[in-house]
């Protein structure tokens, strides 16, 4: 299967990377276990949730206290590096390539890996910028100096309360640019990475393509898996090839078994073996 995939990749003049959760997992992005208690044992002791996944959605009582989670939250998981080089990997496989990302992940992986800012496309958003809660206008607002400060600053799991960020047109409270209700903010530069994708695929759409699906899932499958599925079996010269461990699998009705290739593997473990 792997010099199969190789030869595809060789042979291919535009390649799509879909990406989801499972790919930050295979680089060491999880959310429980040993990386949960180094940063959140007193979350853990007082609240008693035993993940990050988890306290995001605890109803803290106080602001001060749900901005000192997600200070941590978003500092580890969006401004420190991934403990594994499977984003770099990633980009040495395709470096020569003619590609696009359309990832659905928030930890800004790709670009601190030295991806091109221009090939991306964060749909759902991303942990670095804020955005009004309400939202009184479509903007979004990069976070760095504030998390950075809320982190340095926070004592018995509270920030200061000046540290508090609120919207500087409406004054609410600030919250994360992350998609989970009709809030979420699509900003300029999120409709311009749109743009740029659909045009990626039309340009490409009757080309040699390989549609790369890595590490997603079932829970957004119209945002990446469906379409991916859908456009291979529209151009006959595309290619379908999925990675992620357990989860990896083309139904009949797709139409593409016989251009695709699955691979029931940890993500990292494949481009080391391809690399």
């Amino acid at each position: 299967m792997l010099d199969k995939f190789r030869r595809i990749l060789a042979d291919s003049e535009a390649v799509v990377i879909g990406a989801g959760a499972g790919l930050s997992t295979s680089a060491g992005f999880t959310y429980s276990g040993e990386r949960f208690t180094k940063y959140f044992a007193d979350f853990e002791a007082k609240y008693g949730f035993h993940d990050m996944y988890s306290g995001g959605f605890y109803p803290y009582p106080e602001p001060e206290e749900f901005w000192a989670f997600w200070s941590r939250y978003i500092f580890v998981n969006r401004y420190t590096d991934a403990p594994k080089p499977v984003y770099d990997n990633l980009l040495s496989l395709v470096a020569g390539k003619n590609y696009f990302v359309i990832t659905t992940n928030v930890d800004h992986c790709f670009q601190k890996a030295g991806f091109d800012k221009s090939r991306l496309f964060y749909t759902q958003g991303d942990y670095g910028l804020f955005q009004c809660s309400l939202p009184c206008h479509k903007k979004t607002y990069d976070n760095e100096n504030t998390i950075t400060a809320m982190l340095e600053r926070q004592h018995n799991m509270r920030i200061p309360s000046g540290l508090l960020p609120h919207c500087p047109v409406c004054g609410r409270p600030m919250t994360m640019n992350l998609r989970s209700d009709d809030t979420f903010v699509e900003d300029e530069g999120w409709h311009e990475a749109a743009r740029r994708y659909m045009n990626f695929i039309e340009e490409y759409g009757g080309a040699k393509t390989l549609f790369l699906d890595l590490g997603t899932g079932m829970n957004t499958p119209g945002i990446i898996k469906f379409p991916f599925w859908r456009m291979t079996r529209e151009n006959p010269e595309a290619f379908y090839v999925c990675i992620n461990f357990g989860e990896a699998y083309v139904p009949e009705c797709a139409g593409i078994s016989n251009r695709s290739i699955c691979l029931n593997e940890d993500i990292g473990k494949v481009l080391d073996a391809l690399l």
